[in-house]
């Protein structure tokens, strides 16, 4: 299915981020009246959508009129009275982070590093959107909230763990969110909803309160419909905390944005990742694949299907990271109430942690020499985000741990090496099946090659507008 087949108007929320500031900022519209009408619209897809776990009503108009103050005083910031989301994983002064779990939690003290740098830009934020206990999963759901829905299906998940701001995003809710990725949690959902998603360099966008997060493999990355939205929200999030355990040199992400990326090598690799249970990619995404690789022909790159072999070790760095990163969450909410399955895999985590843990993270720099040999002879790896299409929101409910396991791997198998490396990763919209669900494509590069992809992306949604397709609303 093309583009041109899902395009539907929404003057509501035709406007992104750096549009829609420029608007505020010009008095086409005010902060109050913007921010008004994105509360508006969350509170009245909650019932179906169901994408945000705190709606911050009250507070965000009060931000909304101080913006609208700053700006009648002259003052000019690069989201002044915009507003933004952010994931019920991110502390925010005043607001509960419950990660997806139920119980009751005491409101957070001050803000995460990120948060304080979105406020410096001006971004009035509306709430904290759904994600999975602990973000474990490529779905949205617990018996906290019950189950945020995809938009552009009512019976998918949005992905995860994600979800929730890929679905405010995608619904048109607010002009873009932020989310993090600890084994694909904004590219799935960026894949699932038509979305770019960056998954940035590790410490891009500071983690702070935590120096890192589940042992380096989770960072902050941005959600949009553009190239240009999720690198202008990049930058404004972008910078370290003095407590950083990781801190790469700054880069300017929009100043990417219609450059020319040059004449690029990209290796087409359709090979998964080895997983302990089956897995298969979906014909329509290999075809969706192939046909960017297609249209990155005609633009002038070299496209060679070259196969990118992880190996086991990469495997054996993660799994230790992810389990034992779990624990040690799980460990620091003892409030928490929390599904049988987490309870699992937090005891798992126990296990793995110490000796096993210490070993995994060793194995770190001897990956980046592996597979960052592959780079000698391309710049850039094309290869699916997902294997499949969205799943019903329900098949997550009432089954094990094994059952899990194999319902998320399947679905899931290809972002989680790009964790490990701690290297940046875009997702881009690749079209639709024939069901009319989005399905995404990943362009993966070395350490700080974030300026080069956003380029490429941004080249490939000139060619593509995959921004004019929006869902039909059911909401």
């Amino acid at each position: 299915m093309s583009v041109s087949d899902r395009v539907v108007p929404n003057p509501a929320a035709d406007l992104g981020l750096a549009d829609l500031s420029a608007a505020i900022a010009d008095g086409r519209v005010s902060s109050v009246a913007t921010v008004t009408d994105a509360l508006d619209r969350i509170e009245a897809s909650q019932p179906t959508l169901n994408a945000f776990r705190v709606v911050r009503r009250e507070a965000a108009l009060r931000e909304a009129a101080d913006a609208d103050a700053r700006l009648a005083a002259g003052a000019r910031l690069p989201l002044l009275g915009v507003p933004i989301a952010v994931k019920d994983d991110t502390d925010i002064a005043g607001e509960i982070t419950a990660f997806g779990c139920g119980g009751e939690f005491a409101p957070k003290t001050e803000d995460a590093e990120s948060v304080r740098r979105l406020r410096a830009a001006g971004a009035v934020i509306v709430g904290k959107a759904n994600t999975c206990e602990l973000g474990q999963l490529p779905f949205t759901s617990g018996d906290a909230f019950g189950h945020s829905r995809n938009p552009w299906d009512r019976t998918r998940t949005p992905g995860g763990s994600s979800g929730g701001s890929a679905a405010a995003v995608a619904a048109g809710l607010v002009p873009a969110a932020l989310g993090s990725d600890g084994a694909g949690s904004v590219r799935i959902p960026a894949s699932w909803n038509n979305l770019v998603g960056i998954k940035p360099q590790r410490g891009r966008i500071s983690t702070w309160p935590h120096a890192e997060a589940f042992y380096g493999l989770t960072v902050n990355g941005p959600l949009a419909r553009t190239v240009r939205d999720a690198a202008l929200l990049l930058d404004v999030a972008a910078g370290p905390h003095g407590g950083d355990l990781h801190t790469p040199a700054p880069i300017d992400a929009s100043a990417a944005v219609g450059r020319d990326p040059g004449k690029l090598r990209i290796a087409l690799s359709l090979r998964i990742p080895f997983t302990a249970t089956k897995t298969a990619l979906d014909p329509e995404i290999a075809a969706a694949v192939h046909a960017l690789a297609k249209t990155l022909r005609a633009l002038g790159h070299t496209v060679t299907v070259a196969d990118l072999h992880y190996g086991l070790m990469i495997g054996a760095s993660f799994l230790p990271r992810s389990m034992a990163g779990i624990h040690r969450v799980h460990r620091a909410m003892p409030e928490a109430i929390v599904d049988p399955r987490t309870i699992a895999n937090s005891r798992v985590g126990r296990v793995l942690g110490g000796p096993v843990l210490a070993a995994a993270r060793r194995l770190e720099p001897l990956l980046h020499k592996q597979i960052g040999s592959f780079f000698d002879d391309y710049d850039l790896v094309l290869a699916p985000t997902t294997a499949t299409p969205a799943p019903r929101a329900e098949e997550i409910d009432g089954i094990g741990v094994g059952a899990t396991n194999n319902l998320i791997t399947a679905a899931c198998p290809y972002t989680w090496p790009w964790n490990v490396l701690g290297w940046p990763s875009v997702n881009v919209p690749a079209g639709f099946t024939d069901a009319g669900l989005p399905v995404g494509a990943q362009l993966m590069g070395t350490a700080n090659t974030e300026p080069m992809l956003i380029s490429l992306a941004a080249q490939l949604e000139e060619e593509l507008h995959w921004e004019r397709a929006r869902p039909t609303p059911w909401w």
